[in-house]
């Protein structure tokens, strides 16, 4: 069944960022309610693979329970960005505060607020449990041995906000939520037991936006699949003539596009894929597959060795693959012509035939 938003829940599970403040900064990055795609995002972000140093707030120490929730919750961040993205360690003198109960900024009907000042650091705030609203009382699943029907979980909660810490505004669903669990950085989040109440990993979309921002960890990880980048294939030839049974050095170099809305994707070299050699006899139609391209000596670089037998025109092939958010490319075709084979100088006076 089709899980449906009840409004006095909705308005419960709002997160405001700080409270009016926060309204306007969201109303800013969300776009059209039709919009589906990577996380929008706020404004500022971090260092590659800055640590973020958090301490427990003096005087508003969370409770055992959630302090496991925010520290799971953390290391879910640390291990599920796909990027470089800051990193989140608990340090006991660590100068970004969390802190839980009655004291927390957060809007009227916020259950976990932040603050964040980019490069600098954040602040992050959970009600406490049986905090009552003007609708009931909240109830933390972390409370319980066994977590009622109804209750956030705390995991999953913190999780959103450090999404927003990193930079990310919430999700922008299909107006039905059928993509819901695209994302956890969401406006409203789900109680026990519905779809995505107790997410513990940032899903595709935001990890769209953080790589994005972040830029990938290495050449080799994979995209999100929330993001459909273009890539630019290339190929060349060691040499352009070779002599009978000569052989021409083939090197395939695959990059990300170049579209101004990929931010520091822009040109990444993208190795550990599968690029295809074809190849063709000059003045024929229908390519032939040599077969896949062996890893280059460079990131995005992948080689084969040919020693064609007549004249031979190549081409190397990315096809889109699954479960990666790149779309495939065909390189443009290099052709390698058969030479003069080459032979010692002779005796007399004629000139040796060059090797070509």
């Amino acid at each position: 069944m089709k899980n449906v938003f009840d409004p006095m829940r909705a308005t419960l599970a709002r997160r405001l960022a700080a409270g009016a403040l926060g309204l306007m900064v969201l109303a800013a990055v969300a776009g059209p309610a039709s919009a589906h795609g990577p996380d929008p995002t706020l404004s500022g972000f971090f260092g590659a693979n800055q640590d973020l140093r958090y301490r427990w707030r003096s005087g508003a120490e969370p409770s055992s329970a959630i302090k496991g929730a925010i520290q799971s919750a953390a290391s879910d961040a640390n291990a599920s960005r796909g990027s470089k993205a800051a990193t989140f360690t608990y340090d006991s003198s660590g100068p970004n505060p969390i802190g839980y109960g009655p004291g927390a900024t957060c809007g009227v009907n916020g259950i976990a607020c932040f603050t964040r000042s980019a490069p600098n650091g954040f602040t992050m705030w959970l009600r406490e449990q049986g905090h009552v609203f003007d609708w009931g009382t909240l109830k933390w699943c972390q409370a319980y041995s066994s977590p009622p029907n109804g209750c956030y979980d705390a995991r999953t909660i913190t999780l959103d906000e450090f999404g927003h810490v990193e930079g990310l505004g919430h999700h922008v669903n299909y107006a039905d939520n059928s993509d819901y669990n695209d994302a956890v950085v969401q406006t409203y989040s789900r109680v026990k037991p519905q779809s995505g109440w107790d997410v513990h990993t940032f899903r595709r979309c935001d990890v769209a936006t953080l790589q994005l921002e972040y830029d990938m960890v290495n050449t080799s990880a994979k995209y999100s699949t929330c993001l459909h980048l273009s890539t630019n294939l290339t190929l060349a030839a060691s040499t352009t003539t070779v002599p009978p049974g000569g052989t021409a050095a083939l090197t395939a170099t695959l990059k990300v596009g170049s579209s101004s809305g990929y931010d520091q994707l822009v040109g990444n070299p993208v190795s550990g894929r599968s690029v295809t050699l074809q190849r063709r006899a000059v003045g024929a139609t229908a390519w032939t597959t040599v077969g896949a391209m062996g890893s280059g000596p460079s990131a995005g670089t992948y080689v084969a060795n040919q020693s064609p037998s007549v004249g031979t025109e190549y081409r190397a092939v990315f096809a889109t693959p699954s479960g990666d958010g790149l779309i495939g490319d065909t390189s443009p075709t290099v052709r390698v012509s058969i030479g003069t084979s080459c032979s010692a100088a002779p005796a007399g006076p004629a000139p040796a035939v060059p090797c070509v």
